[in-house]
């Protein structure tokens, strides 16, 4: 794996990490994941204590949303990048404390073949995960942590109380020209909590900010 560069976006903890595609003639030959590169490289030494144990691929229409999801018991991290089509990719702050607590942020993933490299994004605890496809579009997304349905939630993407002023101006429009009106949306997704509702609810007590590379205190005795 030849990693190029990583990059932190408008709130740090989000990065993206590029990696290089060896392109000819044929097409191009990448190598996408490799752990010890990620555990040993100075650029991703955030991923170096990351242990993936899932994962996941999903296939999504154009006009689709999803999210907005985190999970908590066990918590889950997720790297995650297009295999094709075109995704937007949100999250959403919802470490209690943090300076950027309930700012959302996008960013822009189309996967194009003729490129030299490709991109992974690290949406890491403390954060609620969401997407917006403009094409029919396949994403991957690696987990550190095992799903369980009894410890999870979501926040709505329409929630009226969402702070937007941190994301890409560009984004932000692309998704409230399409986001509201589509119908590939879950019922429960749509359903989903406000962010006040949210930081009223006493399972929001799970995702406390601590600063620094501790930015998520694990609370065990919380109720789930």
């Amino acid at each position: 794996m030849k990693i190029v560069s990583v990059k932190q976006l408008e709130i740090p903890d989000i990065q993206v990490i590029r990696y290089a595609r060896f392109c000819d003639h044929r097409g191009y030959f990448t190598e996408h994941f490799r752990k010890s590169e990620f555990q040993l490289n100075a650029l991703t030494s955030f991923l170096k204590d990351v242990d993936f144990l899932q994962t996941n691929e999903s296939f999504s229409r154009a006009g689709t949303v999803r999210g907005l999801h985190f999970q908590w018991n066990p918590y889950v991290g997720k790297l995650v990048r297009t295999l094709h089509g075109h995704m937007i990719d949100l999250a959403l702050d919802i470490r209690k404390g943090s300076p950027t607590f309930g700012k959302i942020m996008a960013y822009d993933m189309p996967a194009r073949s003729n490129q030299d490299f490709s991109e992974w994004i690290w949406i890491p605890v403390g954060f609620a995960h969401g997407n917006l496809f403009l094409e029919d579009t396949a994403i991957e997304y690696f987990c550190s942590g095992e799903y369980n349905p009894t410890s999870e939630a979501g926040i709505s993407p329409f929630a009226v109380d969402l702070d937007w002023s941190l994301c890409d101006q560009r984004l932000k429009e692309i998704f409230q020209r399409i986001a509201p009106s589509t119908a590939l949306i879950s019922a429960k997704d749509k359903a989903g909590l406000s962010l006040a509702a949210w930081e009223d609810d006493k399972r929001s007590g799970n995702f406390i900010y601590q600063g620094g590379d501790r930015a998520v205190r694990v609370l065990h005795h919380l109720e789930p």
